[in-house]
């Protein structure tokens, strides 16, 4: 990696030092990356996150005073450039959704961490989502299940703007508003109010359910399906 490459700086939060040092020993093994700070609490990640602004949070689900999903929901508030990956033990479409709702970028199980957590945050940090395969399984198995039913559905609804389908992708990829606004030349209010709009005529109550909605339009790719 050229002097000129920026250094990939990272924020560990895990209550548990010993998981701490296995994920710090992983990412440190990577040239340039760096890991800037450790949390052992949902507060205490968020006191870090807040001062040190860092690209990358990797943010445990279970941890004390604030689980992982209140503290990336507040990562992503106070420091929008920070992209997390949540690290967890379940294996459902519904903690999916929980995790995305809450702003992740990636999920990793904790039974896959060595062989995932280096993908995880090498997608996070190039704004893709990233999901461990076996939740990536789970999911497309979810998506099939009900793709006739939603898409009758889907044909029936108001069909999004070139404009809307632009920030429906963006919003899929976890852009904040703040690079969102920046991106398309328009106001931060302009991306709220667009935000709302798309999700009213398209019914959607969460992005996790927007995610899904872009996936089924091809705006996105579900990340890391079985080959």
């Amino acid at each position: 990696m050229s002097r000129r490459t920026k250094t990939l700086r990272i924020l560990l939060a895990d209550d548990h030092e010993l998981v701490r040092r296995g994920i710090r020993g992983l990412l440190r093994a990577r040239r340039g990356w760096r890991v800037i700070g450790e949390a052992a609490n949902g507060r205490e990640a968020v006191e870090k996150a807040t001062k040190l602004k860092p690209d990358i949070a990797v943010v445990d689900v279970s941890m004390p005073e604030l689980d992982g999903l209140q503290a990336t929901h507040l990562i992503r508030r106070a420091s929008p450039t920070t992209e997390v990956v949540v690290l967890t033990m379940h294996e459902s479409d519904q903690m999916v959704r929980r995790v995305l709702d809450a702003g992740a970028l990636g999920y990793v199980l904790k039974s896959d961490l060595a062989a995932n957590l280096v993908k995880a945050v090498k997608n996070v940090s190039a704004g893709k989502l990233f999901l461990t395969p076996k939740v990536s399984d789970i999911v497309l198995k979810g998506f099939l299940k009900n793709a006739n039913q939603i898409g009758t559905a889907e044909q029936t609804q108001p069909r999004p703007t070139p404009r809307e389908f632009e920030i429906i992708r963006l919003l899929a990829e976890g852009k904040p508003n703040k690079v969102i606004a920046a991106n398309l030349g328009i106001t931060i209010r302009t991306v709220e109010t667009h935000r709302a709009k798309i999700m009213q005529k398209l019914g959607l109550h969460s992005l996790a359910e927007l995610v899904h909605y872009a996936i089924r339009q091809n705006l996105v790719a579900l990340p890391n399906l079985p080959e």
